[in-house]
């Protein structure tokens, strides 16, 4: 008898973030178009949360696709040791164009937690490069960089984290800026400067944690009191990047702007796996000697691969159209619109926006973890109405391709007033 695609997977496949003992079985999906994703029965589902925040302009894009064969074509992959090729050389002139002007070298890796490798790497041998130690690093609490050794250090201490504190490096963490805090938190960087390699962040928007945001305004405090006291400061923007605030990087809000950039996610709109991480002439040229031990040692097989490179200027280029911008201006007036129409509902302890995120907390006798039991009941829910919503514990947010429109806005919207009665 043959076995369904379901069988075969759980006799295979362990997926992420999954307790396969008491997780449902996995949605079977063969295939995607536009915002939709279609299972093995031809059920559609609305993807809200652009399939863990990357498929930017939907799914099975024929612009990009038609991008990809052209170049698997052409070269599919070369080592980039001592090699390059077109795609990389076009897309790193690209992203530094469209990035802040501190940005002047690109670094190519294989996803977010990667590209925070790098950057943590390239800011602690900055200082070492210079025969200085600084061992430390500054992170907020509660932020989420990645599941490698070295992004999970300076993620806040969690249930991602749990059995592996261990073995983790010394992190300073500081709550997220407020005018309230906002003193004692830059008395405290002065008083710990000269152990500070970098300040990591992500900006505007914690995502993991919640979809927690804070203002600008602060942040750009921390930044410009950062560079007083000579801390190096990376940009998380793996989440945040490519339209998600509402600009094209959420490092635009601000007006001090960082040494190290992280991005991946949305590169290659959901396409395949890249990460890039960007940096100051400042540090490029400090890894520049004839001490070969100064070099940053640090690369992968599939360094700056030409296919993925391929998928991420495509992307660029869908990005670049003016009607990008105004779908994401557009998801932004609905989610408004839809936050008035739900404000001060008893049920919900928030509401809260950052350009096209959205995110709504539940009240819950619980109170608000990542392990409230409100989540799978909504995660089901909403799969049943034909959403793919994947709850923050008690929190869910509608993080959409650029493409949905303003009906299968509606449609998600309805499904969460109607969750707000049922739970």
């Amino acid at each position: 008898m043959t076995k369904t695609l379901i069988e075969r997977d759980q006799a295979t496949i362990w997926h992420p973030y999954t307790q396969a003992q008491t997780a449902v079985p996995p949605v079977p999906i063969v295939r995607g178009e536009g915002v939709y994703l279609i299972d093995d029965q031809g059920k559609k589902y609305i993807d809200a949360i652009s399939s863990w925040w990357v498929n930017i302009h939907g799914h099975a894009h024929p612009y990009i696709a038609e991008k990809v064969f052209e170049q698997l074509k052409v070269l599919e992959h070369v080592i980039f040791g001592g090699f390059t090729h077109p795609a990389a050389v076009e897309l790193a002139e690209r992203l530094l164009a469209m990035l802040p002007a501190s940005q002047q070298k690109i670094f190519y890796s294989d996803n977010g937690s990667t590209a925070v490798e790098v950057a943590l790497k390239m800011c602690i041998q900055y200082w070492s490069n210079q025969g200085t130690a600084r061992t430390k690093v500054l992170a907020f609490n509660h932020a989420y960089h990645g599941d490698t050794f070295g992004a999970m250090a300076v993620s806040g201490r969690s249930i991602f984290t749990a059995h592996f504190e261990n073995f983790l490096f010394e992190v300073v963490y500081i709550d997220l800026p407020n005018e309230g805090n906002i003193e004692a938190i830059k008395s405290q960087i002065s008083s710990l400067k000269s152990d500070l390699a970098a300040f990591i962040f992500e900006p505007l928007v914690q995502g993991a944690a919640g979809m927690l945001m804070y203002e600008a305004r602060y942040l750009d405090e921390l930044l410009s009191h950062c560079q007083r006291e000579e801390v190096l400061t990376i940009a998380d923007e793996v989440m945040t990047g490519f339209g998600r605030t509402g600009k094209l990087f959420a490092s635009e809000y601000l007006y001090q702007q960082p040494d190290v950039m992280c991005l991946s996610k949305g590169i290659t709109g959901g396409t395949m796996a890249l990460g890039v991480t960007s940096c100051s002439k400042k540090i490029y040229e400090v890894f520049l000697s004839d001490d070969q031990l100064k070099t940053l040692f640090h690369g992968h097989s599939f360094t700056a691969n030409p296919v993925a490179c391929s998928a991420a200027l495509a992307s660029i280029d869908l990005m670049e159209k003016p009607e990008t911008m105004q779908h994401i201006a557009r998801i932004e007036k609905q989610h408004v619109e839809f936050m008035e129409s739900i404000k001060g509902h008893p049920k919900l302890k928030d509401i809260r926006r950052t350009g096209t995120i959205l995110a709504l907390e539940w009240i819950t006798d619980d109170g608000t973890s990542y392990l409230n039991q409100l989540r799978n009941q909504l995660y089901d829910y909403f799969l049943q109405q034909g959403v793919l919503l994947r709850p923050l514990g008690n929190i869910i947010y509608i993080l959409p391709p650029y493409v949905i429109t303003d009906e299968q806005l509606g449609y998600i919207y309805e499904k969460i007033k109607e969750a707000l009665k049922l739970f």
